[in-house]
């Protein structure tokens, strides 16, 4: 039995590998490119257009503030965040959750869901998805004890919660968007 030619499960899934690999790994390689002693260095990518060293400056100030707000004394510089008599965090390109965002945003991209929704859902789901990092930073700087936790680091553990939050999220999101379908069509 040959497949169908529009097969909209197919479709969704073929566009939802292509798209996640293209954003996974033009991550990498931007990121590649913006190291200043890798032999690929594009020096205007780093100085003018570098999304990556952004965003770990908006999750390491951003920690920073909510610590503050609580009294917390802190100090940092471009990767780590040293709060006071508690601990620190040094944030490399795998902690800034650039994986996670690809595969939420190639998902969303790729189901079959009007542009407007899908748009909002898909800005309001990355930021949610760096608010809950920022929040993994906070604790990490202050609760977690490294000498005590070897068996599992908080990436593992940030990853699986994370990927349990979204797969709730894309849940609920499927669920209402063929609800609305539902509905347009009685």
């Amino acid at each position: 039995m040959r497949p169908k030619k529009n097969n909209p499960v197919a479709r969704f899934l073929v566009l939802f590998l292509v798209l996640f690999a293209l954003f996974y790994y033009f991550n990498i390689l931007f990121f590649k490119v913006t190291i200043s002693t890798d032999p690929y260095y594009i020096p205007f990518l780093d100085h003018y257009l570098n999304y990556i060293d952004w965003l770990r400056w908006a999750l390491l100030h951003g920690s920073a503030k909510i610590l503050k707000w609580f009294g917390y004394v802190t100090i940092g510089n471009k990767y780590e965040l040293l709060v006071v008599g508690k601990g620190s965090i040094r944030v490399v390109y795998q902690c800034l959750g650039l994986g996670v965002l690809s595969f939420f945003a190639a998902f969303v991209i790729a189901y079959p869901a009007a542009l407007k929704p899908k748009f909002l859902f898909l800005i309001a789901g990355a930021t949610g998805i760096q608010v809950l990092n920022l929040l993994r930073f906070i604790f990490v700087v202050l609760l977690w004890n490294w000498r005590r936790n070897q068996i599992m680091d908080h990436h593992t553990l940030f990853n699986i919660f994370i990927y349990i939050v979204i797969a709730i999220v894309l849940y609920f999101w499927i669920k209402a968007d063929t609800g609305e379908k539902m509905q347009q069509t009685t």
